[in-house]
């Protein structure tokens, strides 16, 4: 599979190749001469480039020194990325190279003076302002760089001269030493006066800190233990356990009261208060109804005995009333204890509730209290730390006052370089030549891209279906090509148009078209001299053969030809003004005849639509075997989309490389649907050298001992 694959691409890269060649060989001058000019131009910039010198000066950074140092797990010093580059950029600052100007009086070298042409009226008037603008430009020059993961610092400078380089960048890294040394010590006498001012300050808010603490825990008799505790342990929470026990037993009770209540109400309300489980179950309620029922008893005998009016069941009868007034009045105790029990023990587990209540709020503000206590303990502790922090910084930065050791030293004082470092001109010069090369390849494959001609025969048959007969070559532009055919008939031209009479006539006579027109889709392609050679070819080969020149409004044959020019044409025919044999002339070589248009005609009327354009055809194909027809460009006129159903055989000639595929595209497409018969394309003015011709590439130097070259 993999060899198959290898066999498909290998045709087409070396198509690729064969149209960059082609393309190559047809624009060759366009990428001389813009590679050319390219060069020059870059050489002569390259050239002129004045040589500049650039020194280094190395500074090491020591972390110990460096205020914006960290400290790692062993206790070294160390300096993170973003404080090497802090460093970078403090050298880089417009301060140090105002120092260095005024050190070494830049402000009057003529090489940064250019800087002042951009900086305003105020920079030449302005003696800071000036120097300022010199600075800047000066910064322009320099370039201050970290060597790899070190803390070494390259400070290098470029200039026109070798020792002002060195000096400038041993000044920027003195300068930066210098200013870090003084800056330093500075500080830390400014940060010495501001320790002393804070720690004043800081020892004012410490007493009053600790002097609030003391107020308030006096005002609320928070002691320093209660506070620390947040109040546990004290007598308020051994009171809390007992309450709450006592009034969850008070509420339990409470609960079993009203129950009880509840339950006698309701059986009150069913039986009456006699069915009250209280009332019945109580001793006084049990002996009354033993009473009563011995009177019930005592009563129906006295009843018996001596009946209902008798004093003695009267006396009975009042008895047994007096006992139950004693069970109703006993009732109705029993159920008023059940009342007040019920609230008894609601009152007692509602007092037990608020003194609960009240410990419990009781406590909740003296945790709030101790909350704040607290809270004002830790304010004024840590104003108590600040104060010995602030104290601790106040004595390093008075020693650090005291120190005079540098952050930074250089390590490397600059050399003077022994020869520029720039331009590299070798390596300039070879970026030119690319750059010019690569701008010539651009210019022509834009023109090639932008160009829309056909160059291929396999692209022309595959997208219009119509074989190309014959790739006439371009020739010399001071000669006629079709004079060619006469005076070079052995050329690559004249063999070409030999090619296209056997594509169009075949190898056989007897089934060759007898008439051949041809026409193109656009003017200027090459069409009437092709038409002119084809028919020359035609005779040549010895048959008898007329050129007919249908394209009246150009009427340029007769300046082609070396027959005598002449008086009437086709024109005149047409209208019946002249005889066929009139207008017919002896051609230039053996076995051909023209009818050609001695002036160019223009009219409105349709010439060749009529019958009499039928009848000379007529005549015509009696005289002669074959006969050539020179039409008009199809888009755009008309007259040759008549002509063209009028020949056996319609060629359409495209100059190669120039004719849009769309013009090519809609005179195909009118000859096709008007009923015509096209018989191949014939590529015009194609390039000798060029392999786009493809099988058709007859004119290739493999085939030069074939031919007697023509040489334009």
């Amino acid at each position: 599979m993999t060899q198959n694959v290898a066999r498909v691409a290998d045709p087409r890269i070396a198509e690729v190749f064969a149209i960059a060649r082609d393309t190559l060989h047809r624009r060759w001058l366009t990428l001389a001469l813009v590679a050319l000019a390219v060069l020059v131009a870059g050489t002569a910039f390259v050239m002129t480039l004045p040589p500049k010198y650039a020194a280094t000066t190395r500074v090491r950074i020591d972390p110990s020194r460096n205020p914006l140092a960290t400290r790692s797990a062993d206790g070294r010093a160390e300096l993170t990325t973003e404080a090497i580059e802090t460093e970078v950029s403090a050298i880089r600052a417009l301060p140090v190279a105002l120092e260095v100007v005024q050190k070494l009086g830049l402000d009057n070298d003529p090489e940064f003076a250019g800087t002042l042409k951009n900086a305003g009226a105020a920079a030449r008037t302005n003696t800071t302002a000036r120097q300022t603008a010199i600075a800047n430009g000066v910064l322009g020059h320099l370039d201050v760089a970290r060597e790899k993961l070190t803390y070494l610092i390259d400070v290098k400078f470029t200039s026109s001269s070798g020792q002002k380089s060195a000096a400038i960048a041993d000044a920027f890294a003195s300068t930066y030493i210098e200013r870090r040394l003084t800056g330093k010590a500075s500080t830390a006498e400014r940060q010495s006066e501001w320790f002393s001012r804070r720690l004043a300050e800081l020892a004012v808010e410490t007493r009053e800190a600790d002097q609030r603490v003391a107020e308030f825990r006096g005002a609320n008799g928070i002691t320093e233990s209660s506070a620390a505790n947040s109040g546990s342990g004290t007598v308020l929470d051994q009171q809390v356990a007992p309450l709450a026990s006592s009034l969850s037993l008070a509420e339990s009770e409470a609960a079993g009261a009203r129950s009880a209540l509840n339950a006698a109400q309701g059986q009150m309300q069913r039986g009456g208060i006699g069915s009250v489980a209280a009332v019945l179950s109580s001793e006084v309620v049990t002996q009354l109804r033993a009473q009563r029922a011995l009177v019930v008893q005592n009563m129906a005998e006295v009843q018996a005995r001596y009946g209902d009016r008798h004093p003695e069941t009267l006396r009975v009868r009042e008895q047994l009333a007096g006992i139950d007034a004693q069970i109703q009045a006993e009732a109705r105790r029993v159920v008023s204890s059940l009342q007040a029990n019920a609230a008894a023990a609601g009152a007692r587990a509602e007092s037990l509730k608020s003194s609960l209540s009240n410990i419990e709020t009781q406590r909740a503000r003296d945790a709030r209290n101790s909350v704040l206590a607290e809270s004002l303990e830790r304010e004024a502790a840590a104003k108590r730390a600040q104060y010995d922090r602030m104290s601790q910084l106040s004595l390093d930065s008075m020693q650090a006052a005291r120190v005079s050791l540098a952050p930074a030293e250089i390590v490397d004082n600059a050399e003077p370089p022994a020869g520029p470092t720039s331009p590299n001109r070798p390596l300039l010069l070879v970026l030119t030549l690319i750059v010019a090369l690569a701008a010539g390849t651009v210019t022509i494959a834009v023109q090639e891209a932008l160009s829309g001609g056909l160059t291929s025969v396999e692209d022309i048959e595959r997208e219009y279906g119509l074989p190309v007969v014959a790739a006439v070559p371009k020739v010399g532009k001071t000669e006629n090509p079709a004079d060619l055919m006469l005076d070079e008939p052995t050329s690559f031209y004249a063999e070409a148009l030999r090619i296209g009479r056997a594509a169009v006539m075949g190898v056989r006579a007897g089934s060759a078209p007898q008439v051949v027109a041809l026409t193109s889709a656009l003017p200027a392609e090459g069409k009437s001299t092709t038409a002119l050679a084809f028919a020359r070819t035609l005779a040549i080969a010895g048959s008898k053969t007329i050129l007919v020149e249908c394209d009246v409004r150009r009427a340029v044959m007769q300046n082609m030809t070396r027959s005598p020019r002449p008086k009437v044409g086709i024109v005149e025919v047409l209208h019946g003004d002249a005889s066929v044999d009139e207008a017919i002339m002896t051609g230039d070589v053996p076995n051909l005849d023209v009818l050609l248009q001695p002036t160019r005609f223009f009219s409105s009327e349709n010439l060749f639509g009529e019958h009499a354009m039928d009848a000379l055809m007529r005549d015509l194909r009696g005289r002669y075997e074959h006969i050539v027809l020179d039409l008009p460009p199809l888009l755009g006129l008309a007259d040759g989309r008549f002509l063209a159903i009028l020949a056996d055989a319609t060629i359409v000639v495209v100059k190669w490389n120039d004719t849009s595929r769309g013009a090519v595209s809609s005179a195909i497409n009118f000859l096709r649907t008007d009923g015509s018969r096209p018989v191949g394309i014939m590529l015009s003015m194609v390039d000798p050298a060029s392999a786009s011709a493809g099988a058709l590439n007859y004119y290739s130097n493999k085939y030069s001992d074939y031919y007697q070259n023509y040489r334009s």
